[in-house]
C-alpha cells in the first residue's frame, strides 16, 4: 500500500522552513501532498494559484517528483482522506508550536482517525510569515528565508 502524507498549511507565502518540512516528508513517504487550505474568514497576502505554481517550480528545481500540491477549501482531514493520505504532517518550529499541534492532532485523529507526524521546521523555521513581510516591507533580503521561485512572486 502506498504510504501519503497530507502536509496542509496556509503556506502564504511558503518558506525555506516549509520546504525542509517537505523534502524531510518526501523520503519518508512515497507521495506528499501539499494542500495550500484556504480559508475564508483569513484574507491571503499572496493569491493561492500564484504561490501553488510558484511552489510547483520549486519542487521541481529540488527534484522532489514524489509531491504534488493542490488547493481545498474544506475540512484538511476531509481533502487528506480523499487523497488517500496514510498520515497528516506537520511542521514544528518551537514548544509553542508543540502544544498547538497536539491539539489539533487530537482533534483530527477524532475527526479522521489520521495520526500525525511531526517534522522539525529546521534551523530556519522558527522564521514566520509575519517576520517575512516586514523583511519584504523593509527591502531586506530574503534569500535565506524563502525559495527564489517564491521570492520572484512576492515581489511583484
Amino acid at each position: 500500500m502506498e504510504k501519503i502524507g497530507f502536509y496542509a498549511g496556509s503556506f502564504d507565502p511558503f518558506t525555506k522552513g516549509h520546504l525542509h518540512v517537505v523534502k524531510i516528508s518526501a523520503q519518508l513517504f512515497d507521495k506528499v501532498i501539499i494542500g495550500i487550505g484556504i480559508n475564508p474568514t483569513k484574507e491571503r497576502r499572496f493569491d493561492t494559484n500564484v504561490m501553488l505554481e510558484a511552489i510547483q517550480r520549486v519542487l521541481k528545481r529540488e527534484g522532489l517528483s514524489n509531491v504534488e500540491v493542490i488547493s481545498y477549501d474544506n475540512l484538511s482531514v476531509d481533502t487528506a482522506l480523499k487523497y488517500n493520505a496514510s498520515f497528516l504532517i506537520r511542521g514544528i518550529r518551537n514548544g509553542m508550536d508543540y502544544d498547538f499541534e497536539e491539539t489539533l492532532a487530537t482533534f483530527n485523529k477524532e475527526l479522521s482517525n489520521l495520526d500525525t507526524i511531526y517534522v522539525r521546521a529546521g534551523e530556519i523555521g522558527p522564521i514566520n510569515s509575519t517576520m517575512i513581510m516586514d523583511l519584504l516591507q523593509n527591502n531586506a533580503d530574503l534569500t535565506r528565508f524563502l525559495p527564489e521561485e517564491i521570492i520572484e512572486v512576492i515581489k511583484k
